[in-house]
């Protein structure tokens, strides 16, 4: 009964030793088969990034284990930029809304073309421009030729009365007068390049912010690299204007990083910044102010003394509304002697039988209409052409 005892505490020893080799054998190959050799592994995660030359593996970032949720992120497609209008062709728009109007043109045609004209027809044609803010030096000039004139040609008919006045009124406008905006980059007087500095000046009201907006435009239909300078830091607005504006097509802002900043520096600024990224114009918007405001009008010549220390001002542009006649004119005085202005911006010129002003503000300022506003498009700025607005007038 030992021996038998013996025999089958053999058997049992024998069956662990065996179950046990073929477990720790099972958990080898595992093991192994885990593991892998480095090519191996390398076929079985597609997503590792290979050193090429050391021939070793990084774990690229899993992108989900188990039943955790996985993410996509989606991009958004970049809003697409307008591509403003061409110049060439703008003033167009212009005729045909002067023409619906019956303004100075039409007025004046239907007086002349009635013959025999006495003492009180010429007091209602002189009436006539004195009420379109002509003036009364451009005015007196005008009657003085036209009374000759008419004279002299002794008709009635209305297309020789349309030429003769045709004359007469584009004379007063003066196409002789440079009315190309100075927006190609300069050499200031350390040698270096720099972008064509224009400011923009005004009174509240006269839609400044707006016109900066669509010069931008102006400047990029004409393939311009442009920068603009947000210098109005008393009107949070006027940064997210025209901030609006420059996303539109493309064009960025230079803005100050809290409200009532020294406007001074931003124009400064907006200056550095665009030189230093190589464009070809800066544009730079001030703050609107009152004629007179004796500080306020300081303020915007230092702005421009500031500006000059880093690069040339190459222009200098009042915007002026075209409604407001001899308010505008007191305007255009003041600033001219703040900051020496050398071009106007006519707004608001559309559907008015106030034409005159483009004249009466030449005469005073001896600086000529650069650009009229022609509507409330975003493209509904234009060159200003002596021709075209005289043809408007008339048409």
């Amino acid at each position: 009964m030992e021996i038998l005892g013996d025999i089958w505490l053999y058997l049992v020893l024998g069956v662990l030793v065996v179950v046990g080799g073929g477990l720790g054998l099972l958990r080898g190959r595992s093991g192994r088969r885990a593991e892998g050799t480095p090519e191996e592994r390398t076929q079985q995660r597609p997503d590792s990034d290979v050193d090429s030359d050391s021939g070793t593996a990084t774990q690229a970032p899993p992108v989900g284990t188990g039943d955790a949720p996985t993410t996509t992120a989606t991009v958004e497609p970049a809003p697409a930029l307008e591509r403003p209008e061409p110049v060439a062709g703008r003033m167009v728009r212009l005729r045909e809304r002067l023409a619906r109007s019956g303004g100075l043109g039409s007025t004046l045609l239907s007086l002349l073309s009635r013959g025999d004209l006495d003492e009180s027809d010429w007091e209602e044609i002189e009436e006539t421009l004195l009420l379109a803010d002509l003036g009364s030096g451009p005015t007196d000039e005008l009657m003085t030729a036209l009374r000759t004139r008419v004279k002299v040609l002794g008709t009635t008919d209305p297309d020789q009365v349309r030429a003769l006045l045709r004359e007469e009124l584009l004379a007063l406008v003066d196409p002789g007068m440079d009315r190309r905006l100075a927006v190609s980059p300069v050499t200031g007087d350390d040698g270096r390049p720099h972008p064509a500095t224009v400011l923009v000046v005004g009174v509240n009201g006269t839609g400044k912010t707006t016109t900066v907006g669509k010069l931008a435009r102006v400047l990029v239909a004409e393939d311009k690299d442009v920068l603009l300078g947000a210098a109005d830091t008393f009107r949070a607005a006027a940064a997210e204007q025209l901030g609006t504006w420059g996303e539109r097509v493309g064009v960025g802002v230079v803005r100050a990083d809290r409200e009532g900043a020294d406007p001074a520096s931003v124009a400064f600024d907006a200056v550095k910044a665009g030189r230093e990224a190589g464009v070809d114009t800066v544009l730079v918007d001030t703050a609107g102010r009152l004629q007179n405001k004796a500080g306020l009008m300081d303020e915007l010549g230092k702005i421009r003394r500031v500006i000059s220390r880093h690069a040339p001002v190459s222009e200098v542009l009042l915007v002026l509304d075209a409604t407001t006649g001899q308010n505008g004119m007191r305007q255009a005085q003041v600033f001219s002697e703040a900051v020496d202005v050398t071009g106007i911006v006519l707004t608001k010129l559309d559907g008015t039988a106030k034409g005159g002003i483009v004249v009466a503000v030449q005469r005073e300022l001896g600086v000529p209409v650069k650009f009229v506003g022609l509507g409330e498009g975003p493209d509904d700025l234009a060159p200003f052409d002596p021709a075209g607005f005289v043809d408007a007038l008339l048409s």
